[in-house]
């Protein structure tokens, strides 16, 4: 049997073009689901693995659609193979019911994570050279220092109440408990 398998990250995300992708390739069952790669918890996912049985073939659009990061991705695909089954991903043509399958998938998936940790690699880098230069990241304060000072001289020493103080300088309580 043919098992499909899609996946976005957000709501706001279509799967329709990996549903038609999976349906051209003849899968007789789809697994689809709306759940962040990143998160390992995803009950689709698991559905399709747990009914998984000798023979089967399970095809993704995409092989980054199984998962975000290399060391899961090999994990999962190496629940597919204990089950007896193989894996195919579209896009890539890769199929790891074959040797050579199976060292192109290995060889992909090695190349994307090296990318995704670059892509870290560089943001760090960026953040790190925008705090040198005097930038700091983040909402900006929604009290200035001498806002602050009265909040507190105004709490401590008026002893008024957090939620009128709250109401005076138009912030949730939480910012003058902060303060």
């Amino acid at each position: 049997m043919i098992l499909g398998y899609a996946r976005v990250s957000t709501e706001g995300q279509s799967l329709e073009a990996q549903l038609d992708a999976l349906k051209d390739a003849g899968t007789d069952r789809i697994f689809a689901e709306k759940i962040s790669g990143a998160k390992r918890a995803r009950p689709e996912l698991d559905r399709m693995i747990d009914q998984l049985r000798e023979g089967d073939v399970v095809v993704v659009a995409k092989y980054d659609r199984l998962s975000r990061s290399l060391q899961d991705l090999l994990a999962i695909v190496e629940a597919i193979r204990a089950k007896g089954a193989g894996f195919r991903s579209l896009a890539e043509d890769i199929d790891t019911t074959t040797p050579a399958g199976r060292l192109v998938f290995h060889v992909f998936a090695s190349i994307a994570q090296f990318e995704r940790e670059r892509i870290s690699e560089r943001t760090r880098e960026g953040l790190a050279a925008a705090r040198k230069a005097g930038r700091i990241g983040g909402r900006p304060p929604a009290l200035s220092r001498q806002q602050r000072e009265e909040v507190r001289r105004l709490r401590d020493d008026e002893g008024r109440r957090i939620a009128e103080i709250a109401r005076l300088f138009d912030v949730s309580p939480n910012t003058v408990r902060r303060a």
